[in-house]
């Protein structure tokens, strides 16, 4: 993966979520891209900390790419976070080595080039090469993926625990906004896959 090809589908991922968030096609598929580094929030008081960043169990979002695998993360940390959550949207974490019922994997379903398969700079050790295994994708990408794909039981696991919650409160404002089909799918099969009910959706995210 080039490093022009991740700015354009970082760039169109954006542009997405900002602007429709509510229909697909071929353009608008897009691979998980990394870059940037990590921003603090900064207080009333003009000292600066960083955000406690969820999980869509309202627990502190675990790591996306481990030991062994290729770092993921627009924050290049192995978290699926980014510099506005709000806006950005890499927050699934999916495995990508996991088989499908369709025995496709995201970068077949979602018509792109097979970076799926790569091999990229390790989590542990930035000099070596490790698998594609476990990464954040765009999740509005997701919600085309669980659409081509042919459902939510047709698509790679899920990794809950390092997926970002402000997946689940996107999907749930674009869903009061009158979202497309295509994004209530996708909270409802967020909400599957990790085994969550509405109050528990609720919960996490006033935690």
């Amino acid at each position: 993966m080039t490093i022009s090809a991740a700015l354009l589908t970082l760039l169109l991922c954006i542009a997405i979520a900002t602007v429709t968030a509510t229909s697909f096609d071929d353009n608008a598929l897009l691979r998980a891209s990394r870059g940037g580094k990590e921003s603090d929030e900064t207080t009333k008081k003009g000292k600066s900390k960083k955000t406690r960043k969820k999980n869509v169990y309202g627990k502190d979002l675990q790591f996306c790419s481990t030991e062994g695998m290729a770092l993921t993360g627009f924050t290049r940390d192995g978290r699926c976070v980014e510099e506005q959550d709000d806006v950005g949207s890499h927050h699934i974490c999916i495995d990508l080595s996991s088989i499908a019922s369709t025995g496709k994997n995201f970068c077949a379903v979602t018509k792109q080039p097979d970076w799926c398969d790569d091999k990229m700079a390790c989590s542990d050790d930035s000099d070596e090469k490790c698998p594609v295994k476990d990464w954040c994708v765009c999740q509005w990408a997701f919600a085309a993926y669980i659409e081509r794909a042919g459902g939510c039981d047709a698509i790679q696991e899920i990794n809950c625990e390092a997926t970002n919650i402000e997946a689940l409160i996107a999907y749930k404002k674009k869903k009061k906004e009158g979202a497309d089909q295509n994004i209530v799918n996708a909270l409802e099969c967020l909400k599957q896959r990790c085994r969550l009910d509405d109050a528990n959706v609720d919960y996490a995210i006033e935690r």
